[in-house]
């Protein structure tokens, strides 16, 4: 049977090739253990041949990796396999896969985030396309950690100069002096939610010089009075328990 090989070549100027290709080529190994296609990569020029159908697939790997390298500086090998596997994988799905594909939010070492119910898809749609946008949903559905992805996300990508991450202190009608310890010691278990997710989506070094900066700011909803928040991604947690005159 004869099978028609093409090639194709494009190029990868002005893009971070150690952070694309990865160290000592390992990105570029890893995809070509996953083709029969031949990859080359001159200077900046990437050469593609093989058959139409491979060309085409990791034209569009390639066109994938080069916006998760811009989006969030670079990618990882969890990346490269996942994009691999969605794309292997995809025969009848093409439309699926493009969503799956433009759906992720954030590239993090232990992989993608995306949204992964029609919910969560809503979620996502509607912060892209309005400036406030109100979640109401039960505990454990990703509503924190999807806002907090999205968040870093924009930060990564220089859309806003800074996050801002506020909850309620306590519930409404509660009072903080009847908790033991300092106002640090007696705030942090509310704010520790807020945490924990940029700890799961950044490195820790970073993370601290971002917070030392200020350009993530994690802080009760009471110090957010009389703030001026320019240029900034805002995100208010568990809203519920605030109190009229807070809001």
């Amino acid at each position: 049977m004869y099978v028609q090989i093409m090639q194709k070549k494009f190029s990868i100027k002005g893009i971070d090739q150690l952070q694309l290709l990865g160290f000592q080529d390992a990105n570029l190994r890893l995809i070509q253990q996953h083709f029969n296609a031949k990859i080359t990569v001159r200077g900046s020029i990437v050469s593609i041949e093989g058959t139409e159908q491979e060309v085409r697939e990791i034209e569009k790997l390639f066109s994938e990796l080069i916006m998760l390298v811009n989006h969030n500086g670079g990618v990882t090998r969890k990346d490269v396999e996942t994009l691999i596997n969605l794309i292997r994988t995809e025969k009848d799905t093409a439309k699926q896969h493009v969503e799956d594909l433009s759906s992720v939010i954030l590239s993090t070492k232990s992989g993608f985030i995306r949204p992964k119910t029609p919910g969560q898809q809503r979620y996502y749609r509607s912060t892209l396309k309005n400036d406030i946008v109100f979640v109401i949903g039960p505990a454990g559905t990703g509503k924190t950690y999807l806002a907090v992805a999205i968040a870093v996300a924009h930060l990564k990508a220089g859309e806003v100069e800074r996050l801002i991450l506020t909850r309620p202190a306590v519930e409404a009608g509660e009072s903080l002096g009847f908790l033991p310890g300092d106002f640090r010691e007696k705030v942090d278990p509310y704010l520790r939610p807020l945490y924990d997710a940029l700890y799961d989506m950044m490195p820790t070094d970073k993370l601290r010089r971002m917070l030392e900066r200020g350009e993530i700011e994690i802080a009760p909803l009471a110090y957010m009075r009389g703030r001026t928040l320019n240029n900034a991604f805002v995100i208010l947690d568990e809203a519920q328990n605030t109190s009229a005159l807070q809001m």
